[in-house]
């Protein structure tokens, strides 16, 4: 058979008190098998139980099961879920996506259904705002110029800067964009953040549109892109703001490759109009071995990991677990936390 009698709580006459306390009014959730940043998705299904004693938490570990528990299943959690999988879904009322974008879904057949979506927004703040803090102190600092003289015994002073007293602009403000502002306060630097609504304001010094994106970049010295890849946002760093960006600006891109133009970038790189760029994403991706990007001494490159954290699935399941608690109060799936369908 399979784990699922060891990963669900048995249903048997022989059940536990917990399981007892059960009721109808109890949705069944159900976990899909693939997990991400290398971490077990079983680790995922024991938070949820673990929040959700008086639920049936089923763990999906082969295609077979995700067909067979899928039936049955009001609530369905995982990275992604194809059209093929949807097909078999009769009863199911929300798909809890595990990663905070949803482009990769297959919204409309989710919306003909009636299911409702919610993301995992929230999840990467506290990390990716590290890696993104880490990243700008790393150029500070020159702690790459430092690594190579290091590798090669080498002691021999060099010129440092300050992060304090810089300007870093923030493209996007959401959950993420915010975390980093939060974390670059006590570094004592001017922040600006751009968003599609600036009326909305932020947690920035200054908040402006996409509209004012370049008055913004011609005052820079740290560049953050936080943004998601939209229409608006595809291609939105290209020779025109390299152009516009100060000669001792940094790039950090935790967003998307596709927001930047690579050629534009590389372009800016050899031509020294920009001072550095830490990317823990690229286009193409993965970048591949003879690109020119690996050459630059001024290039940090991570392999899309800023949102790797220990805490994923337990992040995650918080929000899941206070979604499947409202529905089981309240029997609606209205007024979802992260709901985006």
């Amino acid at each position: 058979m399979t784990d699922h009698a060891t990963d669900s709580s048995p249903t048997t006459d022989s059940a536990t008190d917990s399981n007892d306390a059960r009721t109808n009014d109890s949705p069944t959730v159900l976990v899909l098998r693939r997990g991400t940043h290398g971490m077990p998705v079983s680790d995922y299904a024991d938070e949820l139980r673990e929040r959700l004693p008086n639920h049936e938490i089923l763990h999906a570990t082969t295609p077979d099961e995700e067909r067979e528990y899928i039936a049955d299943a009001e609530i369905v959690t995982g990275m992604t879920i194809n059209e093929s999988l949807l097909a078999h879904a009769e009863n199911m009322e929300l798909f809890a996506c595990a990663y905070a974008g949803t482009g990769h879904l297959p919204l409309d057949a989710l919306e003909s259904r009636g299911v409702a979506v919610t993301n995992a927004s929230g999840v990467h703040g506290p990390n990716i705002a590290e890696h993104v803090v880490g990243a700008m102190l790393t150029f500070t600092r020159k702690f790459l110029r430092a690594g190579r003289q290091q590798s090669r015994r080498e002691w021999r002073h060099f010129q440092a800067h300050e992060l304090e007293g810089s300007t870093v602009t923030v493209v996007g403000l959401g959950a993420i964009g915010q975390a980093i502002v939060e974390r670059l306060d006590g570094f004592g630097v001017e922040t600006v953040g751009v968003r599609y609504s600036p009326e909305k304001g932020g947690p920035t010094d200054e908040v402006v549109g996409f509209d004012d994106l370049h008055d913004a970049l011609a005052r820079t010295d740290y560049l953050v892109l936080a943004c998601p890849l939209t229409d608006d946002t595809r291609g939105l760093l290209d020779a025109a703001a390299f152009d516009t960006l100060p000669s001792h600006a940094v790039l950090v891109n935790i967003a998307r490759g596709k927001v930047v133009e690579t050629d534009a970038l590389v372009s800016a790189l050899r031509g020294n109009h920009i001072r550095g760029a830490a990317l823990d994403v690229t286009d193409p991706e993965p970048l591949p071995e003879d690109h020119p990007l690996w050459t630059f001494e001024n290039v940090l490159i991570t392999p899309h990991m800023a949102g790797h954290t220990p805490e994923y699935y337990s992040r995650l399941a918080d929000i899941v677990a206070e979604n499947v608690a409202h529905v089981t109060e309240t029997g609606s799936y209205d007024d979802l936390r992260n709901r985006v369908r």
